[in-house]
């Protein structure tokens, strides 16, 4: 380990809200700030938002930690970077925006994944590791380049929010391999921008950001912002990766066996490995985090956001009496759902509130109750949205695993982790030991250790195990994992018999809405 005197800078910027963090070389977080910024969305299929709102947090942030922490900007070694990825903007040659920022939770382009889909099978998949889903830059860029033809023709440059961020700190539009790699036009093999995936865009090579390693450094950033935020303009600045490949990183999830898997609004299931893969049913993702570390996993929408859709729909009366007493309103969904029997009594609840990401990537999916009768209750409802969130990162681990040596440990985060209900749940339906790192800010530690790697501060980004402390560790009930095991593939064949009915459902709304016009 390190153990020279210094810090670190890392700053998350996320879908919600932005984070940085100082901390100490042994990965001690010293302080921390947050800033969060809403999410435009005037019709339902808009997720938009404001990359000026985004680097003035940056900004903020910055300025917060550096005043609280007392640190001296010069025992600063450097400043590194996470970032959520898809997001779309458009920029003038003058360095102006023309649009918002168009975010992974965007659907606007929904027809036109089912296109690309429909014209080019798994190919461009294959090429480039990114799922065809409206999250996808790809597939934003045909939606716009068919749909707002003028926009499109005035654009000089396609970026994310990262590179909004660096040019805004340097004048130069940047993108590093991890986040070019969640664009859906990065070549996986030859790490350059695909032609023949470019092509179907619309756009030269010349429309996107220089490509260049997560372990770049950049420096002599504007004075300005510097001064700004209390920091010398020659801090190292490492242009760092992605929040998903971080995450891993910061959690200590990059050996062989160790899976990371994440339950906040939305969740995720992720393994490293040595080199790209692709899915031959397209069901994951792959994107970079060094040219030896290469993250495959799965992505969902419905994480704890479809508990929260419980929470607010089903149990208002609870939430209520909750408030009354001071509880936080999750605590008695929990009591509740410790009533009810493993498995639910035969209810099973499928969580596609908002369509689906992993395993399935189809826009239209929806959520639903199976096997309802007159003896289940609210509580019921609430277990069985537990299981059924954790049913179907099961189906992305499974399918991970085809590619992964097994699992042997599951470093788990997220919102979900405070329950101690919820923990004990993942590890009897995934039947694998779950541990819950020490370590909440796992995208931000995952920047910094990535920082000091890029100045050989560090030999190997492996050091960050010798960071990872853990709160709880749960080891899989025998008898509830039985019940679990009797569960899973009856909830998996509930699911292949109706997902063919999603496109018809997506109809019916769009035909019931019109008239309800």
């Amino acid at each position: 380990m390190v153990t020279s005197p210094g810090y670190v800078l890392a700053t998350d910027i996320g879908t919600t809200g932005t984070k940085t963090i100082l901390c100490g070389l042994d990965g001690t977080v010293i302080r921390k700030a947050l800033i969060e910024y809403p999410l435009h969305a005037p019709t339902p299929d808009t997720a938009e938002q404001d990359p000026d709102e985004i680097w003035q947090a940056v900004l903020k942030t910055t300025w917060q930690v550096i005043q609280q922490s007392g640190v001296a900007p010069p025992q600063i070694l450097c400043w590194s970077f996470s970032a959520a990825m898809h997001s779309v903007i458009g920029m003038d040659r003058s360095g102006q925006r023309l649009t918002r920022s168009i975010t992974w939770a965007d659907n606007r382009s929904a027809a036109w994944a089912d296109w690309i889909k429909r014209e080019y099978g798994l190919d461009i998949y294959r090429r480039t590791g990114t799922p065809i889903h409206p999250m996808s830059p790809l597939v934003k860029l045909v939606w716009l380049r068919h749909e707002q033809p003028d926009l499109f023709r005035q654009v000089d440059k396609w970026i994310s929010i990262k590179e909004y961020v660096f040019y805004q700190l340097f004048q130069q539009y940047v993108i590093d391999h991890s986040m070019a790699s969640a664009t859906g036009l990065l070549n996986l093999v030859q790490l350059n921008w695909d032609p023949i995936v470019l092509e179907i865009a619309g756009i030269q090579p010349d429309r996107l950001s220089t490509l260049v390693p997560t372990t770049h450094i950049l420096q002599s950033m504007s004075g300005k912002w510097a001064e700004v935020m209390g920091i010398p303009p020659d801090l190292p600045v490492v242009i760092g990766a992605t929040d998903g490949v971080l995450s891993n990183l910061g959690l200590g999830a990059i050996q062989p066996g160790v899976v990371a898997t994440t339950i906040g609004t939305s969740g995720a299931v992720r393994a490293v490995v040595a080199h790209p893969v692709t899915d031959p049913q397209a069901r994951l993702f792959c994107y970079a985090l060094t040219e030896n570390h290469w993250v495959v996993g799965g992505a969902v929408n419905n994480g704890g956001i479809a508990l929260r859709w419980v929470r607010d729909q089903l149990a208002d009366a609870e939430v209520l009496t909750a408030k009354q007493l001071g509880i936080d309103p999750y605590d008695i969904l929990m009591r509740m759902a410790e009533t009810i029997p493993v498995g639910s009594e035969g209810l099973i609840f499928h969580p596609y509130l908002l369509g689906e990401r992993s395993p399935l990537w189809d826009a239209n999916a929806r959520g639903s109750f199976f096997g309802l009768t007159l003896n289940h209750t609210k509580a019921h409802l609430v277990r069985a949205a537990l299981e059924g969130i954790l049913f179907n990162l099961r189906m992305v681990l499974q399918a991970l695993q085809d590619f992964t040596q097994p699992s042997i440990r599951i470093q788990a985060t997220g919102g979900f982790a405070r329950a101690a209900l919820w923990r004990q749940m993942m590890a009897d339906i995934f039947h694998q030991e779950i541990t819950i790192p020490e370590q909440h800010e796992s995208s931000c530690l995952g920047a910094a250790i990535l920082g000091l790697y890029a100045l050989n501060a560090i030999d190997s980004i492996e050091r960050v195990t010798e960071m990872i402390g853990e709160t709880h560790r749960h080891q899989p009930i025998a008898a509830n994992a039985a019940v679990y095991e009797q569960i899973f593939p009856v909830y998996v064949k509930v699911l292949e018999a109706i997902r063919c009915q999603y496109g018809l459902m997506a109809d019916l709304r769009t035909q019931l809405g019109e008239r309800s016009k």
